[in-house]
């Protein structure tokens, strides 16, 4: 069952991230803010919309030595953020490492999820360009076991693998899903897509909108569609 749908804010400015969310009255979205918008604003914008009564997604996607990405997580945590994301890439220590710096004293955290593949990465470029000698499906729940055994709480991948990801992982290992499109749009520079309803069939637990809702026309009407079709 679908638990959220969640909007990429993939806006460069505060001025027009607020006028956007300005659009949506007496309704607080969950939001993900990448690189872009936070590289742009800095962590003051995950402040302003955490007082609006916003749920965070801070995607930055961390990719580092394990020192350096726990450093860096104990600065995140301190934003009250919701989700945070590494690269599964980073292997098991990085991972365990993250969970270490986004701990709170008090025991609590954000919920941590990882990259396995990204949309945009077909089976024959991560073969030919990345190099790796296995099938996606292989890399992908390869990548998810190891998030799991590093103790996280799921991961990002395509709405099309979720169901396997369970498989492999567990129900209540979290799958948070980007390539979501309308049945009737664009499938923009995304590879591995699917619709919000078919999503919601195939076990994901979190879709990730941007486009579809950004640029629609109408964005309010287009998020609420999403949820419609995403958690009825």
């Amino acid at each position: 069952m679908g638990k959220d749908v969640i909007i990429a804010c993939d806006f460069n400015s505060a001025e027009e991230t607020f006028a956007f969310l300005d659009k949506f009255t007496g309704k607080k979205p969950f939001v993900k803010i990448g690189m872009e918008l936070f590289y742009a604003e800095g962590p003051q914008i995950v402040r302003e919309i955490k007082n609006r009564g916003h749920k965070i997604f801070l995607d930055l996607k961390l990719h580092d030595i394990p020192n350096t990405v726990m450093k860096a997580m104990k600065v995140l945590s301190n934003l009250d953020v919701d989700m945070v994301n590494v690269h599964a890439a980073g292997t098991i220590a990085m991972m365990e490492a993250a969970i270490k710096g986004l701990t709170r004293e008090d025991g609590t955290r954000p919920m941590l999820i990882a990259v396995t593949q990204l949309t945009s990465t077909d089976e024959e470029r991560m073969q030919n360009e990345l190099y790796i000698n296995r099938s996606l499906e292989e890399t992908v729940m390869h990548y998810a076991e190891n998030a799991a055994k590093a103790g996280l709480n799921g991961v990002v991948c395509s709405p099309l693998e979720a169901e396997k990801v369970h498989g492999v992982c567990g129900k209540d290992f979290v799958t948070v899903t980007p390539g979501i499109r309308f049945a009737d749009g664009d499938a923009g520079d995304q590879v591995r897509i699917t619709t919000p309803a078919r999503a919601k069939e195939i076990g994901s637990d979190y879709i990730v909108v941007g486009r579809p809702i950004t640029q629609a026309e109408d964005p309010v009407a287009a998020y609420e569609r999403c949820v419609q079709e995403f958690i009825g």
